[in-house]
């Protein structure tokens, strides 16, 4: 097997209903909310922006001579006031233009390091998710269920738990997560959820290595969700986080292959070209995540693909994704 990372041992089910709540005791949420699961640490990652106020320099007309002394340094005080903002705005703007150059060298750095350094590699942790929504809008819909996959495997290798969106949920015929489910008082919402995530992720992180989240379409679907709801809850994305779209490499296998047709990219048509069983409900985030992941290894297997070159060639960043949207948004 080419890529030795992606063999692990059989699926050990870490779930947030279960053993979370053996270990630690409920808390008082906000709203009367009663959650079974302790916030373990949270942090807001990134610098928080300045805000500047925007002076207008006004004409002042008077008939009064004993007034233009402080006519006079009323204007110079404005004036004064429009040239310091104006400095504060270039410096704002140079140093968001530096901050941008910085983010870009630093991802570049990472990969470049991960690429050329077979230790570094090896301090890569690679995790497979998958999430379930109300729909396909990330700005209007909301995350109800997510699940993570370390590929190392081992103790705690999966987590997974419904999400309480605080919304009607209209699309339960595809996933089978009704409303009654997910609105309820035992079932986290996502401000909840996310430091028990991020602590999560720590847990798993090798010590000096990076995270690299792997799911199919995770380009167009999971992790703009990801950002729009870590934004929402006033969470960054953690700078030493990569994604990978599984997609991608789809598309290679099957170009690889001679085969063409993207009703042969999904998911379920990636399980009957490999002849893997399904494991669990389909359409449910865990189901998903394990089937992905027995995927992966295939996908990986045929391209030849290592870690390092999976980092290198097929990983992006929240900060690259957000660019490229904006690059296609303005032309």
């Amino acid at each position: 097997m080419c890529f030795a990372i992606f063999q692990f041992p059989r699926y050990r089910i870490h779930t947030l209903a279960n053993s979370w709540r053996e270990t630690f005791p409920n808390l008082n949420g906000r709203g009367g909310y009663a959650s079974s699961i302790k916030v373990l640490g949270s942090a807001n990652y990134g610098l928080e922006g300045r805000q500047y106020w925007r002076s207008s320099k006004q004409t002042i007309t008077t008939k009064t001579e004993g007034m233009n002394k402080d006519i006079l340094s009323s204007k110079t005080n404005v004036k004064n006031e429009i040239l310091e903002e104006t400095r504060n705005s270039n410096l704002n703007t140079h140093t968001a233009r530096v901050t941008e150059v910085e983010r870009t060298t630093q991802i570049f750095d990472m990969r470049q390091k991960i690429s050329e350094n077979k230790e570094l590699a090896k301090l890569v942790t690679f995790i497979v998710f998958d999430i379930e929504t109300t729909g396909f809008s990330r700005r209007e819909d909301r995350i109800i269920e997510i699940a993570l996959q370390d590929l190392v495997g081992g103790k705690n290798s999966t987590f997974q738990t419904l999400v309480n969106p605080k919304c009607y949920v209209p699309n339960s015929h595809i996933h089978g997560i009704s409303t009654h489910m997910v609105n309820r008082r035992d079932v986290p919402r996502m401000e909840d959820l996310i430091p028990i995530l991020l602590q999560y992720i720590n847990s798993r992180q090798k010590p000096g290595g990076s995270i690299v989240w792997l799911a199919h379409n995770a380009r167009s679907f999971d992790v703009p969700f990801l950002i729009e709801e870590f934004g929402r809850c006033s969470y960054k994305i953690p700078r030493d986080w990569l994604f990978v779209d599984t997609l991608h490499l789809a598309r290679e296998v099957m170009k690889c292959k001679g085969l063409k047709g993207a009703s042969k990219l999904s998911v379920q048509a990636l399980r009957d070209f490999y002849n893997i069983p399904l494991i669990g409900s389909a359409h449910r985030a865990l189901a998903d995540v394990k089937m992905l992941s027995l995927i992966l290894q295939r996908m990986t297997f045929d391209l030849k693909l290592p870690g390092s070159s999976l980092v290198e060639k097929y990983s992006f960043s929240e900060f690259e994704l957000r660019n490229s949207k904006k690059k296609k948004s303005s032309t």
